[in-house]
């Protein structure tokens, strides 16, 4: 992962292990004992699995405003937030021209597009492109994509990504967005793909 502090937008950058042990305390002595460290061992089971239960609910949370937008592709197609509609969950990959991190997880991403279920989809957003005038690094983008066999679509960020790219720190960042384009959990920072797909496989998973 790359941190930097500055963008060419106008903006500025910016488990839960549940340890149940159930030990037998020897010579208890006494059947009241027993009955009462049975209990409590029950008790613990069902706070861990309540605990467990929260935090998975929490790691699926959806926040309350949704990602709104109208840019292009860098074919210089239109592309607006309705995109999100076609699919239960959308990965928002976040990553810059300059990123050795995020250009090394391109071929895997390539082919992760290409065997994902039909409700999920991946689109990338480049960073360091200042807006659809800016050619150089347009160009600069799709020659990595072709290079790393990355043909999903990405996107030219614009002052409606703003917010969004205010609490990024460095790239790749990927989000996870919801058919009704609201950001579901918390970004995953660095190129970490296997927590992506855990993230994906879980979230499918809560929906059924």
């Amino acid at each position: 992962m790359l941190q930097f502090k500055k963008w060419i937008l106008p903006v500025v950058l910016a488990g839960v292990t549940v340890l149940s042990a159930c030990g037998n305390s020897g010579n208890s002595g006494s059947a009241v004992e027993t009955t009462a460290q049975s209990d409590s061992v029950k008790e613990e089971g069902s706070t861990a699995a309540a605990s467990e239960k929260a935090a998975e609910d929490n790691a699926y949370a959806v926040s309350e405003e949704e990602l709104s937008f109208k840019t292009k592709n860098l074919n210089k197609e239109d592309v607006d937030d309705s995109i999100f509609a076609d699919k239960d969950l959308t990965i928002l990959n976040v990553w810059g021209t300059f990123c050795g991190p995020c250009i090394n997880e391109m071929p895997e991403l390539g082919a992760w597009a290409k065997e994902m279920p039909d409700n999920v989809q991946i689109i990338g957003l480049v960073a360091d492109i200042a807006g659809e005038t800016d050619e150089q690094q347009i160009d600069t983008a799709k020659t990595i994509l072709e290079k790393t066999g990355a043909d999903f679509q990405n996107i030219i960020p614009n002052s409606d990504f703003s917010d969004l790219l205010s609490n990024v720190v460095g790239v790749p960042t990927t989000y996870f967005i919801n058919k009704e384009g609201k950001i579901v959990g918390k970004p995953i920072v660095g190129a970490q793909v296997s927590k992506y797909k855990s993230f994906v496989e879980g979230y499918l998973a809560s929906l059924s």
